[in-house]
């Protein structure tokens, strides 16, 4: 399988010019492939082929005056942004024709200067090289923070320019997975607000809030650039520390995220997970702190980290009743709202919501696995019938049910937000 990894980068400042020059001749050549295509589509021609477009954007293109420019930086840097250009399009037309699952993909878009991200790629082509230092074409030897050591020779690489202005490399790298000895724990996780995540053994993980912390910090900063004259110097340097204090708080959750799944990988032999509907809760009062957990970039690390180490992972079906379905004696409690967080079954059996919950999707992962069944939808997709009757008989939920649904599955109350 694939991975990335990433690395910070430490240019020096004459190849912090290189590096912007070759941002602007990449960001050049995507511009002009989707010009062409966009004025070909007007004047109603013929969709220009990748070899042709190829041919006037680059080749012709460095011949001429206004463009001879792009001859400054390694070719192969202009060849993936022409590849990202036809790449952005086949992904287009494939949404529209019902080719590609998911939401709806809009039309290419020009690339601007001030994009907050900023990114060329090197393939094998380019001859880039990996030692001390990462040597790049046209650019030199760039300093690299290296964590640890890449485990292969890494096919390709891309340079990064984020918004806080910090450059990184990502390698992309073969990895042979490496099963980890047979052990016999197994768990259901229920996902949530007012704890990230719960176990099924009754282990609860509290949620960081990384966000909800740091905001008294950008409320300042936001106020220092919302007082700074458009176009000004100080204005850049105030946008760049509230872009810095966003980036501290995205690192805080990623690396969170990853001790938190590579324990739980370990831990257990097979993971179970609700599919939570992350798009219906993002348009709820539950936004930000839905925005602020990340359970969708969480429960992506744990599907890959399962595949390396050779552990089961499944998704349930997100409309599987975890929270009022008593884990005991199989009764569905018909309301369950959610400032119930503790409830009583029939049977006599008191539940903690979250536990009950995270037990009812181990059990369900159980029965999905022994049933030879497919993984449930991705988080937020449609719901799958599960036969023709049900399928004939079972209205599709409108968007507010949707909504409400996904948020009485979150585990969450008003207090936790």
């Amino acid at each position: 399988m694939q991975l990335r990894y990433s690395f910070r980068l430490d240019p020096a400042p004459a190849q912090r010019i290189a590096l912007a020059r070759a941002f602007g001749c990449a960001r050049v050549v995507f511009n002009d492939a989707l010009a062409l295509r966009r004025q070909a589509h007007t004047d109603g021609l013929a969709f220009i082929t990748d070899g042709e477009l190829s041919k006037q954007v680059i080749t012709e293109a460095k011949q001429r005056p206004d463009r001879a420019w792009l001859g400054e930086v390694s070719a192969v840097v202009l060849q993936q942004a022409l590849a990202d250009a036809a790449m952005a399009y086949r992904n287009f037309f494939a949404s529209l024709s019902g080719k590609r699952k998911g939401p709806k993909i809009a039309a290419p878009r020009f690339r601007s200067r001030k994009d907050k991200r900023q990114a060329i790629r090197f393939t094998k082509n380019a001859r880039f090289k990996v030692g001390e230092k990462l040597t790049l074409p046209k650019i030199g030897d760039i300093a690299v923070r290296w964590s640890r050591p890449l485990p292969s020779d890494p096919s390709s690489v891309t340079v990064i320019k984020d918004a806080a202005g910090r450059y990184f490399a990502s390698f992309v790298v073969e990895v042979t997975e490496r099963p980890l000895p047979r052990i016999e724990a197994e768990t259901g996780i229920d996902l949530g607000l007012g704890h990230f995540a719960v176990l099924a053994d009754g282990r609860k993980i509290d949620s960081p809030r990384f966000l909800r912390r740091a905001e008294k910090k950008l409320k300042r900063l936001q106020k220092v650039l919302s007082r700074k004259e458009k176009g000004s110097a100080n204005r850049v340097k105030a946008r760049r520390k509230v872009a810095r204090q966003h980036a501290k708080v995205a690192d805080a959750r990623r690396e969170f995220h990853h001790q938190t799944s590579t324990r739980i990988v370990r831990e257990n032999q097979a993971i179970y997970v609700e599919a939570l509907a992350v798009k219906g809760l993002a348009r709820t009062r539950l936004a930000k702190s839905v925005h602020d957990a990340g359970w969708s970039a969480f429960v992506s690390m744990l599907e890959y980290k399962a595949k390396l180490y050779g552990r089961a992972f499944a998704r349930i079906d997100r409309f599987h009743p975890s929270s009022k379905l008593c884990s005991a004696c199989g009764n569905l409690a018909q309301v369950m709202p959610l400032n119930v967080r503790e409830w009583e079954c029939a049977c006599g059996v008191r539940h903690d919501r979250d536990v009950n919950a995270a037990i009812n999707i181990l059990a369900a992962g159980r029965r999905q696995v022994a049933a030879g069944r497919k993984p449930g939808p991705e988080m937020g997709g449609k719901r799958r019938p599960e036969t023709p009757v049900e399928a004939g008989k079972t209205p599709r939920p409108t968007r507010k049910r949707r909504a409400r649904g996904a948020a009485d599955e979150a585990g969450s109350h008003r207090s936790a937000a």
